[in-house]
């Protein structure tokens, strides 16, 4: 397994944690709360794809991530019933922010890593918009189906952190060299 694969799922998990989360404040029943894990996890590299015209996209090229982030999603529906009734403010809010940091970062360096790797002299504004339509784009389309602001609207930082992030790439990564 490589490097990025292996990332890709830990984003994979950390996203589907995130919008399982999201579907079960807003009482969705188990079909709601899978699509809403696997569309945040999946969500930013299907756009991706779509931007880059890679087709078919990643997530049906590797029907692994949408399995993962559906089973993780099922994981938080079954938890258990008390751990679900926690008020809003406590150790879910922090586990909210928590997945939503680890996949925002995770699929930010790999949407940067995408851009750079499909598009032939692909600039850093491409590149930077690639990496944070990745980065955002599953939180996006979680928060828009739940019926909530989306985070990019109302968390001022969360965009800019994923704009400062794939900045970063864009300049180290010529230095570290590749770890694919």
């Amino acid at each position: 397994m490589s490097v990025l694969f292996a990332l890709e799922i830990i984003g994979t998990v950390a996203f589907a944690v995130s919008g399982a989360i999201v579907g079960m404040r807003k009482k969705m029943d188990l079909l709601g709360v899978a699509m809403l894990g696997m569309t945040t996890a999946t969500g930013g590299g299907l756009l991706r794809d779509l931007m880059l015209s890679i087709t078919p996209p990643a997530v049906f090229q590797k029907p692994i991530l949408a399995v993962t982030a559906i089973g993780v999603s099922f994981m938080v529906f079954f938890r258990p019933r008390d751990a679900a009734a926690e008020p809003k403010g406590t150790g879910q809010d922090k586990l909210l922010l928590l997945m939503d940091s680890i996949g925002l970062g995770l699929f930010t360096v790999l949407g940067v890593r995408t851009a750079q790797e499909t598009v032939a002299g692909a600039n850093a504004f491409l590149v930077t918009f690639i990496g944070v339509l990745t980065g955002v784009g599953g939180g996006l389309l979680r928060d828009l189906f739940a019926g909530n602001t989306p985070y990019i609207f109302v968390k001022h930082f969360y965009a800019c952190a994923s704009i400062i992030g794939a900045w970063f790439c864009i300049l180290l990564w010529p230095l570290a060299g590749s770890f694919a």
